[in-house]
């Protein structure tokens, strides 16, 4: 059982920055996390993700360039550093582990076994 807590939402004026946590209780060094959002009335979209040892990373095409993924094993922490923030980018933004290590679409929130219960961030024009 692993379980997950986002913290660092908020409200952000547009063109600011915001970086949010997820803390993870129990071994997850071992494997991939991911960032997904969901805005009102909205599919859940896929927004980074990262291997355990962080060296491989994949971007949604509406973030990329913006948001880096990155995380810190000893903490057990994943982070998503979002500059140039939009109101396209007000969302609940939940993280997500893949415990089975086996991933065959990063994209997909159906790869993902655990969730956090998210965290609002909320971009003001």
């Amino acid at each position: 059982q692993v379980q997950l807590v986002e913290s660092g939402g908020g409200l952000v004026k547009a063109g600011g920055s915001l970086r949010v946590s997820c803390a993870a209780s129990g071994r997850t060094a071992t494997y991939a996390m991911a960032w997904f959002r969901q805005a009102p009335g909205k599919d859940r979209e896929f927004v980074a993700a990262i291997s355990w040892k962080g060296g491989t990373k994949f971007y949604g095409d509406s973030v990329k360039g913006r948001f880096v993924i990155s995380r810190d094993n000893a903490k057990n922490t994943v982070y998503l550093q979002m500059n140039n923030l939009g109101p396209e980018d007000t969302a609940v933004y939940y993280c997500a582990v893949d415990v089975d290590n086996v991933i065959v679409d990063w994209t997909s929130a159906e790869e993902y076994d655990y969730w956090g219960q998210g965290t609002q961030v909320t971009v003001s024009s």
